[in-house]
This record gives C-alpha cells, sequence and structure tokens, in this order.
C-alpha cells in the first residue's frame, strides 16, 4: 500500500476532484437505486389491473406507521394515485418520475465520468513530468549502464499503467462500495429476513476471486520487463538498420525481438486468463445465488410469511440482481491494481534514482573564466574498474591543450570531468581555484562548450538545432554562427534552407554536413572553454578539411581541450598530454614530445605508416 500512496500523491490536490466527485457519485448512486426501487410501484399498478378501484386499495390509504418500511410506503404512494386518478393515469404518473430518475441518475454519472477523466490525466501528467525531470537531473553515469529501451518504456508504457490501474481503482473503491451499500440497504428495508440469508454468499465469492487473481502482480512485473526488451531491441534495430543489412544480420534481429514477442504474448495471455477468469466465475456466483433467492424468497411469498408481495419480491429480484456489479467492479480492481503496483514500482524506483552528480545547497555562480583548470591527483573509477589514477594537468586560459593516447587510456573522462558530467573518486578538479564541486552546474556548463565526434542533432529544423538552447538566438546570429562553420552555403542549397527538417538525427544530411552543424551551434554559444572530441577521423578528404577549418575558426580565442585521433591536426596546440592506462605519461609540444622518443613517437610513426 506504501507504493499505491506515493502514486497518489502525485494526484494532489486531491481535494479539487475528490469533493465534486463524491457530490456527483452520491447523487447517482441514490437515484440509481431509486430507479429499480420505482419497479415496485409500477409492478403495484399493474398487477391491480384496469377494471373497479379494488377495496384494498382504499383501505391502505392511510400514512405507514414505520418510517423505513421501503415497501408500505410505496404500496401507499401507488394505492393513492390509483385511487385518485385511475389505473392509466398513475402508471403514466410513475413512469415520468421513473424517467426523471433516470436522467437523473445519468446525467450525474456522466459528471463522475468527467471529474475521473480529468483526475487521471492530471495524475499522468504529473507523473510523467516527475519522471522525466528525474531521468533528466541524473548523472551521465547512469546512463552508461542503463538500457534506453527499459527507461523508454517506464516514462511510456509504465506510466500509462499506472494511470488506468491506480488512479482507476481509487473510483471502484468509493463509488462502489456506496452503491453496494445503497443497494443492500434497500434489499433490507424490503425484506431484512431474506437479505440476511442472501449476504451469506458473497464472502465465498470473494474468497474464489481473490483466489484467482494471486501471483498477478508478479506475471505484471515480468511483463513489463519483457515490454522493455522489445522497446531496446526495436530501437537498437532502427538505429542499427545499416549494419545490420551489412552484416546479414536482418534473420539474427528479427529472432531476437520475435523470441521477446513471443515471451511477452505468453505472458498477457497468462495474466488474461486470471483475469478473464475473474468475470465468469463471479457472474455463475451470482446466478447461484439469484436461484438460491428465487427458491427462498417465492416460498415466503407463496406461503404468505411476512411482509413480502409478489411486487416487493420481483424489486428485491431486480436489486439483487445488481448487487454483483459493483461486487464483480471490486474483485475485478484488485487484478487490475496487482499490474498498475508493478509498472507503478518500476516507476518510482526510476524516480527515486539517487544522481552521484549534485549541486550544494550553496552552490557558488561563476560567470567568467580567468585562470586555469588544474587537476590535482585525480583517480576516477567505474565500479572496481580504475579509469584516471593520480592525474595532475593544468591547463592555462587561452591555451590549446590535446589529449592523444591509445584507446581506453581515459582521454574521454578526464574531458567529461570539466564540466562535471562525473565526480572525481578522489582529488580534485578546480576552476580559477575553485573546486567544481563547489560550483553550481548551470553556470559552469554555460562557460563551456562541446563537439562530439559523433554527431548529436534532433529531429527538426537546422536553424532549431544550431539554435539548441538558446530561444532567443535570432535568425542574423544563427547564418553568422553557420558562416563561421563553412555551413551556410550547404544550408542556402537545401530545400527550405535554415527552416530544412534534417531528419531522425540528421540522416538528411552528410556526416560533413553534420559535424558543422555542430560546429555553428557551438560557435553560437559562444563560450570562453571549448572541449572538442575531433570528429574528423571518419570523414572524407574534402568534408574533414571543411571541418577542420571550422575547427580552427572555433579554437579561436579560446580555451580549448582536444580529444585528437588525427594527430596531424593537433601538432600547433600550446600542450599535447599523452595518456596511457589512465596516467599521463609525457606532456609537451610536438616538438618536444618527438625529441623524446616516447609513446607519442610511437603514436604518430604507426599513423604515418597507416596512412602511407
Amino acid at each position: 500500500m506504501k507504493t499505491y500512496f506515493r502514486l497518489l500523491s502525485f494526484a494532489k490536490p486531491i481535494s479539487r476532484f475528490a469533493i465534486p466527485y463524491v457530490f456527483c457519485t452520491i447523487i447517482t448512486v441514490v437515484f440509481g437505486t431509486l430507479n429499480l426501487a420505482l419497479l415496485m410501484p409500477l409492478l403495484s399498478v399493474l398487477f391491480k389491473g384496469s377494471g373497479d378501484v379494488p377495496e384494498e386499495a382504499v383501505a391502505v390509504l392511510a400514512k405507514p406507521d414505520n418510517f423505513y418500511d421501503i415497501g408500505q410506503w410505496f404500496k401507499y404512494l401507488s394505492n393513492t394515485l390509483y385511487v385518485e386518478l385511475g389505473p392509466y393515469e398513475a402508471l403514466k404518473y410513475i413512469c415520468i418520475v421513473i424517467v426523471i430518475s433516470v436522467f437523473i441518475s445519468n446525467l450525474f454519472r456522466y459528471f463522475c465520468q468527467r471529474i475521473m477523466e480529468n483526475f487521471r490525466i492530471h495524475t499522468l501528467l504529473k507523473l510523467r513530468k516527475a519522471v522525466f525531470d528525474s531521468v533528466m537531473d541524473l548523472h551521465l553515469g547512469f546512463f552508461t549502464n542503463q538500457r534506453k529501451g527499459d527507461v523508454i518504456s517506464k516514462i511510456a508504457s509504465d506510466v500509462q499503467t499506472v494511470q488506468y490501474s491506480v488512479t482507476g481503482t481509487l473510483q471502484v473503491v468509493f463509488k462502489e462500495p456506496l452503491q453496494l451499500i445503497a443497494y443492500l440497504v434497500a434489499l433490507f428495508l424490503l425484506s431484512p429476513q431474506l437479505t440476511l440469508f442472501s449476504i451469506a454468499v458473497i464472502p465465498v465469492s470473494g474468497f474464489l476471486i481473490a483466489r484467482i487473481v494471486k501471483g498477478l502482480k508478479k506475471e505484471a512485473l515480468a511483463g513489463q520487463e519483457s515490454f522493455a526488451n522489445m522497446i531496446t531491441y526495436l530501437d537498437e534495430a532502427l538505429s542499427g538498420i545499416k549494419i545490420i543489412k551489412s552484416f546479414n544480420a536482418t534473420r539474427f534481429v528479427k529472432d531476437r525481438f520475435h523470441d521477446e514477442n513471443e515471451r511477452f504474448a505468453s505472458i498477457l495471455r497468462k495474466m488474461a486468463a486470471r483475469q478473464q477468469m475473474s468475470s465468469p466465475v463471479s457472474e455463475l456466483l451470482g446466478v447461484v445465488m439469484v436461484a438460491i433467492i428465487l427458491l427462498y424468497g417465492g416460498s415466503l411469498v407463496l406461503s404468505g410469511q411476512g411482509s413480502l408481495s409478489a411486487e416487493a419480491f420481483i424489486t428485491y429480484i431486480g436489486i439483487f440482481s445488481q448487487v454483483m456489479r459493483p461486487a464483480k467492479a471490486l474483485t475485478d480492481s484488485f487484478s487490475g491494481i496487482h499490474n498498475g503496483l508493478a509498472a507503478g514500482e518500476r516507476v518510482l524506483e526510476l524516480i527515486d534514482e539517487k544522481c552521484l552528480v549534485e549541486d550544494k545547497q550553496n552552490a557558488e555562480i561563476v560567470s567568467t573564466f580567468d585562470n586555469a583548470i588544474k587537476f590535482e591527483n585525480v583517480d576516477f573509477s567505474y565500479g572496481e574498474r580504475n579509469v584516471l589514477t593520480g592525474l595532475n594537468l593544468v591547463i592555462e586560459k587561452g591555451q590549446t591543450v590535446a589529449l592523444v593516447g591509445p584507446s581506453g587510456g581515459g582521454k574521454s573522462t578526464l574531458v567529461d570531468l570539466i564540466p562535471r558530467f562525473m565526480d572525481v573518486t578522489s582529488g580534485a578538479v578546480t576552476f580559477d581555484g575553485k573546486d567544481v564541486r563547489d560550483l553550481n552546474q548551470d553556470s559552469l556548463r554555460a562557460l563551456i562548450g562541446t563537439v562530439n565526434q559523433e554527431s548529436i542533432l534532433f529531429n527538426d529544423t537546422i536553424f532549431n538545432n544550431i539554435a539548441f538552447g538558446i530561444p532567443s538566438a535570432t535568425l542574423e546570429q544563427v547564418e553568422k554562427a553557420a558562416r563561421i562553420a563553412n555551413a551556410h552555403e550547404f544550408i542556402m542549397h537545401t530545400d527550405e534552407g535554415y527552416q530544412t527538417n534534417i531528419g531522425d538525427r540528421g540522416a538528411k544530411l552528410s556526416g560533413g554536413q553534420r559535424q558543422r552543424i555542430c560546429i555553428a551551434r557551438a560557435v553560437l554559444k559562444n563560450p570562453p572553454i571549448m572541449l572538442l572530441d575531433e570528429a574528423t577521423s571518419a570523414l572524407d578528404t574534402e568534408s574533414e578539411r571543411l571541418v577542420q577549418d571550422s575547427l580552427y575558426k572555433l579554437m579561436e580565442n579560446r580555451t580549448t581541450v582536444v580529444i585528437a585521433h588525427r594527430l596531424s591536426t593537433i601538432q600547433s596546440a600550446d600542450k599535447i598530454v599523452v595518456l596511457e592506462a589512465g596516467k599521463i605519461v609525457e606532456v609537451g609540444s610536438h616538438t618536444e614530445l618527438l625529441t623524446k622518443n616516447g609513446l607519442y613517437r610511437r603514436l604518430i610513426d604507426m599513423q604515418q605508416f597507416a596512412d602511407a
């Protein structure tokens, strides 16, 4: 129940929906019960026929002594109409009252449904917002170890399941018990003896339904995990379609997806079998109960015992036949809540995920970069695996510092520590002498621009991709940034210029064009510090020349840290840092490092040999 109430907390303020819902539900229940109770005066008039007014009808025109004797009150009202207006007019008035009662009950039932639907949508809005905000605030390390499909499944599918299962249960928990109580009160007023006899069978129905839905939560959790796997496989298939076809792996990808799809379908079948079994079982039990009551109640009517008349007994059966509907809705809700709670636990797990990189309460806001970035005895590890060890490095303002070395040496990790995408395991990274852990993350990152090896673009227009994160950017500013990045010319050759949609991840553009859009985005931000994961290694010669020229323009008058893949592009760097196995093994200019005849010289020779 702790999970259930936590999920309901996202519906606040509940009173905004609860108060009008309670009011409308009470009216709906009262008039809904009255609709059935009005069968009694209707039948009473019909049973009397259309002949002369019988003497017994005149005899009972006195008001009943017992205020709660609903049967006598209906008999009094029907007889009064019958005697004063005649059979047909009495029937007409009773029918008019029934129509008005049904209209009121259905009108307020509609109001209930609208209020509850608004409640569901309100809850869904807040819950999905909380989940997405939580995911966006998490540190980058979380996404390294998490499957994207699982995250998507939780935000999309699981939140939707919570909406209908958990908030829907709140509706059932209030309305259906109230309706059930109203029916039972009416039944007691009609015949206490028969009602006490009939309700003895209800616990048996509840016990059987509880046995049927047992274990549903476990199956629901397995189903949601299987669905998350399918989303993951789908995302990987769409993202890597070119590689899949290149390696003739289409059959493997299909089989993997289909196997998971079969598993998901199997789980759904088991869940459906449990859920759907509750309906016929409860219906069968309802018919059995009605049959037993017909025998017992019929014997009371035929024997003349008690005050149960034929029309009262038929009305009783009509009301009792409806008792199973709210009872069935309650039992069905218990099967639904298991599914909702399983999804809710997965959603809350994502909301509760702790961000390992958080601002301190009084984090300092920085607006300028004046001196240097320093790494002081920095260690960093992913779990048990050490990535950086005892690293010391100074990046002076205005310098271009290149990071080179074998793959897995820690270059990308070192760069990620500067904007504090991750925190050091030990040691410190300082920004103008201040530990970055004491600084406000947003203000720190506002001073840093990045261009990654992989072009990260969005399915939007060229203008919006360049102006990303700067909603106030004008077309003139965007165009100026594009010219610096050597992108303006090819942009103007597209169908709609800067308003051209570039497709998913920039699929409508070439590799070089995508990189120049990314560079233009960094130029528009105009930060004093640039972090470049050199993006020319996978490009053709012409694109490489254009992109490299754009990068040189971008680096002018800025502090730049470059992860170098083509060593020929960083020979003019102020400082070249060579990393191997998480340690700095050499530092110096291009000329100085060549004379040392160390790892840098070997890397240069290897690349020249490969290019030959």
